[in-house]
């Protein structure tokens, strides 16, 4: 990685902060005043950024790095608490309350999980949680932020990594979270559905277990079933998505499809199908009023793997995510792929759990020994009390 593209890292982190703090869209709630002093973050480096440049100088890919973003799922009760000694990872919980209208803070601490399992809820907490860990991350190794040459988000995730990267800003980024997950809370409030984790086995036909699923819902009488691959983890292990009927079939006959374990996810409907279509159409309108920029690092879309090439792409995709499969196994191959004897970079899991890290030993077994996970549950340093004490 050139420093051009370093100073440029650490330049779309203090924009992606500070002008959101200092201002939202049109029709969005603005955050307390104090929060403004989110602004200050990396001003040094912006500042950098706006010099004329030395010569421009290579890092070896050892000491780059990548941030993956989780998604939904990953909520627990108590996340943001190993984040409190951070101030600016204050400022931006309070900045969240003035978006959402509520205290994400203290839902986030103390629950209930059931509350924070809400789709409503848990897509804004997990996108704040895994923003106040990147930074924490700068405070504690600043060369990660510095060196970092890719991000990808799960699902939700992948608007705090557009947020990271400078596309949107932090409280429209937020603000286009909360429509998200309040319309996918009502979509899937309108038909029984969820999630089931599948892994299978090199035989394993997941396509054609969710076409006999689907004609078992039709001899239930659900007239226009679905079941289809949701996600794409790891190799021979996939999440489906839809009709609970169809997901309960799959998990009665799995010994059939040759599946070794499945599990129901802790989500309230049929991510990523068409179950989903009802989201589109607010997604899309509060997507316009967001001031969408390139990334100034670079994103790979849950649609395709890709990196996103400008603005409008962005948008497009982000609300084509909502009801189409999360390709993350071929998002790993395309960020991770090198030449043999290549190093690989440092990876960064920024949020709760380590689930992403989970899948990318089994997507990438030499990647993930550079991997490591923020801790946002655990205190360090401090004691419960401290850090739970008023700003």
């Amino acid at each position: 990685m050139s420093l051009r593209g370093a100073r440029a890292a650490r330049a779309a982190w203090a924009r992606g902060w500070g002008a959101g703090c200092r201002r939202g869209a049109s029709d969005l709630p603005r955050p307390p005043p104090r929060a403004v002093d989110v602004a200050e973050l990396l001003r040094d480096a912006t500042v950098a950024e706006e010099r004329p440049r030395a010569a421009e100088a290579r890092r070896p890919p050892g000491q780059c790095s990548v941030l993956l973003f989780p998604g939904q799922g990953s909520q627990l009760v108590g996340m943001g608490r190993g984040l409190l000694r951070f101030p600016r990872a204050r400022e931006l919980y309070a900045a969240a309350r003035s978006v959402l209208g509520y205290d994400l803070l203290e839902l986030s601490l103390h629950g209930p999980q059931e509350a924070l399992d809400r789709t409503a809820h848990c897509q804004p907490a997990v996108f704040v949680a895994s923003l106040a860990a990147v930074e924490k991350l700068q405070h504690l190794q600043p060369a990660v932020i510095e060196n970092c040459v890719a991000a990808a988000g799960f699902s939700v995730g992948e608007f705090a990594a557009l947020v990271f990267a400078g596309a949107m800003e932090f409280t429209e980024g937020l603000y286009a979270v909360k429509i998200r997950a309040e319309a996918m809370q009502a979509a899937s409030e309108a038909v029984p559905s969820g999630m089931l984790s599948v892994l299978g086995k090199p035989q394993s036909k997941f396509s054609f277990a969710c076409l006999e699923a689907q004609e078992h819902c039709k001899t239930l009488g659900i007239a226009d079933p679905v079941c289809e691959v949701a996600n794409y983890l790891f190799p021979d292990c996939r999440v489906i998505s839809g009709h609970l009927e169809a997901l309960q079939f799959l998990q009665k006959n799995s010994s059939k499809y040759h599946f070794r374990r499945t599990k129901m996810l802790p989500v309230s409907g049929g991510f990523h199908t068409r179950l989903m279509e009802p989201a589109l159409e607010p997604l899309t309108q509060v997507l316009k009023s967001v001031g969408v920029k390139k990334p100034l690092v670079s994103v790979h879309s849950n649609v395709d793997g890709k990196r996103y090439m400008h603005p409008k792409h962005i948008q497009k995709l982000l609300v084509q995510q909502v009801v189409s499969p999360v390709k993350w196994e071929q998002t790993m191959h395309a960020i991770y792929e090198r030449k043999k004897g290549v190093e690989f970079p440092k990876t960064f899991e920024v949020g709760p759990g380590k689930q992403l890290g989970a899948i990318l030993k089994s997507c990438n077994l030499q990647a993930w020994k550079s991997y490591q996970n923020v801790e946002v549950l655990r205190l360090q340093l401090v004691s419960l009390e401290e850090a739970e004490a008023p700003a």
